[in-house]
């Protein structure tokens, strides 16, 4: 009887145990990010918490690199307040996270001047490509309006940062 209150009492520690691991945030030096912020100007992506930079990536934007971006097709990287509200697994770009572009300014900006917003910003890996090495694609500016890294870089990224967590996007 008290083998079987043992193992009960085992099973309900690992279930316990087990659910608080799926909740927790995945940290940095015990650190949640919270906020994402790139750097346009620096090609960097910091990952905050509470306003320190925790660690930084050198990244690739947009074949325009320069200004916000104000329509579909001008190959610019936003500018702004968004969030990264969606993940996806790409054959393209291995890992990439959605940032919530356009916000509803973006959006009147464009409708203003008569023009799509466009859509489908992702900060994602590079291409696995035998023609094209990975650091090929680190040292240009190639997108059409995404945040490139390097797949280490994007993997290390996608397991700390969360859905849900706003993206800051500075000229």
């Amino acid at each position: 009887m008290h083998l079987s209150i043992r193992c009960l009492l085992a099973v309900l520690f690992l279930c316990v145990a087990t659910c608080a691991n799926a909740n927790a945030s995945p940290t940095l030096d015990g650190k949640p990010v919270d906020k994402v912020l790139v750097l346009k100007s620096e090609r960097k992506l910091q990952l905050l918490h509470r306003g320190q930079v925790l660690k930084s990536y050198r990244i690739s934007l947009g074949k325009q690199p320069k200004g916000p971006k104000f329509r579909e097709g001008d190959n610019r990287t936003p500018e702004g307040f968004y969030w990264i509200d969606w993940r996806k697994t790409s054959e393209n770009y291995n890992l990439s996270l959605h940032v919530s572009y356009p916000n509803a300014n973006d959006r009147a900006a464009a409708t203003a001047k008569g023009l799509a917003p466009g859509g489908m910003i992702m900060v994602h890996g590079t291409p696995v490509s035998e023609d094209y090495p990975e650091w090929y694609f680190h040292t240009l500016d190639w997108t059409n309006g995404c945040i490139a890294m390097k797949n280490g870089d994007m993997r290390e990224v996608w397991g700390l940062v969360r859905d849900g967590t706003l993206i800051e996007i500075r000229p």
